[in-house]
């Protein structure tokens, strides 16, 4: 591309104004927004180059939006253009995440407030099936892709197998078929590297090191101060691993964090996860803002030594800081070596085996949101290693099932847009909310 343009750091920072305040639609409309403003409408990156940082960013855990917003930054002001265009990204959806979860709070006292949440839990079946079904066809298009992303699927929902394992094992399959068999994935051909040769470890260690402090610089308070027992380092620990095995996307980890916050650490329930999900896609920004509501929740329920307001919201506020800490440490550490990481085969084979296995996840969140959301008692029955989630078919949910199927009918019948989708079904929910 000819006639690049330069940036002020002041241009930089009003272009990513507006892009926080209007980058709903998830990742792939985040990602076509950027592309719009700053390869055709600006022409402050070449389009090969943004192309490759987003395959770097597909690359590491985290959002990849959020991470590729940060790479702009850092390539057209350095450090701190990264950290003014990845913040910028982040926070307004912060704040009105931050909003929604009080106004959640506050609708457990008021019944009109509760049937537009049941109404949104509703609409989330939808979406989650759609980004299934989107997912699924851009990802599954060998046999042995497919079928990783049955084995996922099976290990997770009947064997409740650790997410990360089951992640990594994904990985290690496609690293040694990259080499072995690269048809049975359809690699394309590495880009050979155009970096220079010159040393980037000492970058990257050095990176690391200030970038993993700051990262845990309020663990380190926490446990100093409350120990480690607290509601508060259990929510800091927890997101803080979530943040290095989040490959593929907000989905392929939302299944792991639900159970996790629900069956594990009780922080919230099933339902109310669906709600938090259903309010992170009306917000701007990544839609793993959704682990902000589940700190908020985890915070205000438990609040001492605090009163519930402060804590949730300290708790809230701990949880955006370990998730998004990390991306701007990957991408600081990593952007110099991007030629590089493109042309190494075997991770582009961990890669198209990390993404089938999260069609595999997603499937699992699909039909534990579906079971918990439709039905007011789930149980479990259980075959030797094998578990089956069976619920009490007399506390099937009609009016959420029909609110549900009028959702999917809008979003995939009528390609209604996901923010209008989710006002009609919440307006739903406050209508057969009066209904006995």
């Amino acid at each position: 591309m000819t006639g690049i343009q330069t940036a002020s750091l002041g241009d930089l920072t009003r272009l990513f104004c507006k892009i926080g305040l209007i980058s709903f639609g998830g990742p792939a409309g985040q990602i076509a927004l950027m592309h719009d403003e700053i390869v055709d409408k600006h022409k402050w990156v070449p389009e090969e180059e943004y192309l490759q940082a987003l395959n770097l960013c597909h690359l590491l855990p985290g959002p990849e939006a959020q991470q590729l917003a940060a790479w702009i930054g850092w390539r057209l002001h350095g450090t701190l253009g990264g950290l003014i265009a990845g913040l910028l990204f982040v926070l307004p959806g912060a704040l009105v995440m931050l909003g929604l979860s009080a106004l959640y709070v506050l609708a457990w006292q008021v019944s009109w407030l509760a049937g537009m949440f049941l109404g949104i839990k509703a609409a989330v079946l939808a979406i989650v099936a759609q980004a299934l079904i989107r997912i699924a066809g851009r990802a599954l298009n060998t046999g042995t892709k497919q079928a990783i992303a049955l084995a996922a699927f099976v290990l997770l929902f009947l064997f409740n197998a650790p997410f990360p394992l089951v992640i990594l094992g994904a990985g290690v399959i496609g690293a040694w078929l990259a080499k072995s068999n690269p048809d049975s994935l359809k690699l394309k051909p590495a880009a050979p590297s155009g970096a220079p040769h010159k040393p980037i470890l000492p970058h990257i260690l050095k990176t690391i090191a200030i970038w993993g402090s700051i990262w845990a610089a309020p663990m380190v308070l926490i446990y100093t101060t409350l120990g480690p027992g607290h509601v508060l380092w259990d929510v800091g620990a927890f997101f803080s691993q979530l943040a290095v095995v989040t490959f593929g996307g907000a989905y392929a980890v939302l299944a792991y964090m639900a159970q996790e916050a629900v069956n594990g650490f009780a922080w919230l329930n099933a339902g109310e996860m669906a709600d938090g999900l259903g309010l992170a896609e009306t917000t701007p920004g990544p839609l793993i803002l959704v682990t902000q509501f589940v700190g908020f929740l985890a915070g205000f329920r438990t609040p001492a030594p605090f009163d519930a307001w402060t804590a949730g919201i300290l708790a809230a506020t701990l949880t955006t800081w370990v998730t998004f800490a990390p991306c701007f440490l990957w991408i600081f550490a990593l952007a110099p070596a991007m030629d590089r990481l493109r042309s190494l085969t075997w991770l582009q084979g961990s890669l198209s085996t990390i993404t089938a296995a999260v069609v595999g996840v997603i499937a699992n969140l699909s039909l534990w949101f579906a079971l918990h959301v439709l039905f007011r008692e789930v149980g479990e029955l259980h075959f030797g290693p094998a578990r089956i989630y069976w619920p009490e078919w007399s506390s099937f949910d009609w009016r959420t099932a029909l609110i549900g199927v009028g959702a999917a009918v809008l979003l995939f019948r009528f390609k209604l847009n996901i923010i209008k989708m989710l006002a009609v079904a919440a307006v739903a929910g406050m209508l057969v909310s009066v209904l006995p």
